[in-house]
């Protein structure tokens, strides 16, 4: 008899009604555990099916676990927390993942890695088992998109089948109930510093005669929506400082007078345009401070760097605010000169071409200090420390 501290591997499996290949999958995973001496044991986080997969499970001796909460995500965690192995190798129900060859996970799990990723390119996609718009689109373009926003060396970060560290796993705080959870065992692992690496898997045609439950473009956008939130690098830093640099200089630039660059003139119009390109960068370039700032100050793993380290210990309300009254003061400064020299003229009649080439960077700059002292009130709430039960 095996007890749960004796359980060195747990195999989890979502189920939301696979009744067809539930079986199958699970005798594959026990014939593994048999052959290889693997103490373990095959969990079926269930997520409320109604096609008798639960007696299925339990006849075929796998442990049932109920998962009330809907979702992909849910389902694994509640398998996943309620495994009892040192690791987990996790995986679809639907046979398209052949849990009979799971040495390769395994043996570099017990070499030390943390998280152990399943590489369907290099270990071969049967014919019909992955649609064409996944495999030449959607997994090539996100595992991408993953790799150059976290500088992650995974080059299938949506496989299915994939083994880890459970206790590692568990401590990265893992939040999405949906098939974006995928994505952040990923991304957690790789910012949390984990030991990864890739083995190649296969991946064969799905065993059901009913559609996956996955649905491409909804998914897919989940996915894509999940790495680009934990990124404000790249979903709001970065362009928002060529907005704001871009704009800046050109409103500053026009003050001057008209400016042509090729056959293309440039004056007070272009400038109110300019001045509103500035503001949204700006904008943006706070939003991606204080959201990396909040992830600071709570915890959670979103990519840093040492600038950023620095610029995190000088930003505080105070230091935001100085700036944000000097910049506001700025179009003061700008405002008033502007009316002196409408005074020393009588108050009378002025060209509004000539008046809008100032008045446009004196709003400018009003706009911007008073952005950034309220932004600079608002990461002061953030910044406030808390009892926490």
């Amino acid at each position: 008899m095996t007890f749960p501290a004796d359980i060195e591997l747990s195999i989890v499996m979502p189920c939301l009604n696979e009744a067809e290949t539930l079986a199958i999958c699970i005798d594959k995973a026990q014939g593994y555990l048999a052959r290889s001496g693997v103490a373990g044991e095959v969990i079926i986080a269930d997520n409320g099916s109604t096609d008798g997969s639960q007696q299925i499970a339990a006849e075929a001796g796998a442990r049932v676990v109920p998962v009330a909460d809907k979702g992909y995500g849910n389902a694994l965690m509640g398998g996943i927390v309620a495994a009892h192995g040192t690791y987990v190798i996790m995986g679809d129900a639907d046979d398209s993942y052949d849990f009979s060859k799971l040495d390769p996970f395994v043996e570099r799990l017990r070499a030390g890695d943390e998280l152990v990723m399943g590489n369907r390119f290099r270990g071969g996609i049967a014919p019909g088992a992955m649609p064409p718009l996944h495999k030449y689109l959607g997994n090539p373009v996100l595992s991408t998109v993953g790799r150059v926003l976290f500088r992650s060396d995974i080059k299938d970060f949506h496989c299915g089948l994939r083994g880890f560290n459970r206790e590692s796993i568990l401590n990265l705080g893992l939040i999405t109930t949906g098939m974006e959870f995928a994505s952040e065992v990923v991304v957690k692992s790789t910012l949390g510093g984990l030991r990864i690496s890739e083995v190649p898997t296969t991946l064969d045609k799905d065993g059901r005669s009913r559609p996956p439950h996955l649905r491409s473009w909804r998914d897919g956008w989940r996915h894509l929506r999940f790495l680009m939130l934990f990124s404000p690098r790249w979903l709001f830093l970065i362009p928002g400082l060529i907005g704001f640099v871009v704009g800046m200089i050109g409103t500053i630039g026009l003050m001057f007078g008209p400016l042509v660059v090729g056959n293309v003139g440039f004056d007070v119009s272009s400038q109110v345009y300019l001045a509103a390109l500035t503001v949204v960068g700006w904008q943006a370039v706070l939003f991606a401070l204080l959201t990396k700032l909040y992830a600071r100050h709570e915890g959670f793993y979103l990519p840093r760097s040492r600038s950023f380290e620095r610029f995190a210990e000088r930003a505080t309300l105070e230091n935001g605010a100085l700036i944000g009254v000097g910049l506001f003061i700025l179009g003061v400064v700008i405002g008033i000169v502007q009316l002196v020299a409408w005074g020393a003229s009588g108050f009378g009649s002025q060209d509004p071409i000539d008046t809008m080439r100032l008045a446009v960077p004196a709003a400018l700059f009003l706009m911007l200090g008073a952005q950034t002292v309220m932004a600079s009130m608002f990461l002061g709430i953030l910044s406030i420390d808390v009892r926490r039960a």
